[in-house]
């Protein structure tokens, strides 16, 4: 049996059983990778540049996550592609980098003039040599 589900763009359009499977379970690891950010639905939200309540439907499979979104949910949650889709490729055995949270703080520093980038570094390094002690 077909079920309606909603698009981005607010059209309900049947989908077959597998599909429907498919977009419950992405909105599940979106949520959970979300939780695992510590971020909320708002956050997230934001980041999307759509509601709080959108951010919801697609956790829960009630709408299609857009596939131009994929890669911007990726990059958030410090994923590739792939795992967020649920195909994990063989890359994903090897460490992933750094945390998103400190990607994205990574990210907002290099916007900032050189002159401030350069007191961020300098206050990291002082942190770093006194852990080291």
């Amino acid at each position: 049996m077909d079920h309606l589900i909603h698009t981005a763009e607010h059209q309900q359009v049947a989908i077959g059983k597998d599909e429907r499977e498919f977009f419950v379970q992405l909105g599940g690891r979106v949520a959970e990778l979300r939780k695992r950010q510590g971020m909320t639905q708002a956050q997230l939200a934001e980041t999307l540049e759509v509601s709080q309540q959108t951010v919801n439907a697609y956790e829960s499979g009630q709408r299609r996550v857009p596939v131009s979104m994929l890669p911007t949910l990726a990059h958030t949650f410090g994923v590739n592609v792939e795992e967020l889709i649920g195909s994990p490729s063989p890359r994903t055995a090897r460490k992933r980098g750094p945390t998103p949270t400190l990607q994205r703080h990574m990210e907002r520093i290099s916007e900032l003039p050189k002159q401030r980038q350069r007191a961020v570094v300098d206050v990291i390094e002082a942190m770093l040599q006194q852990h080291a002690r």
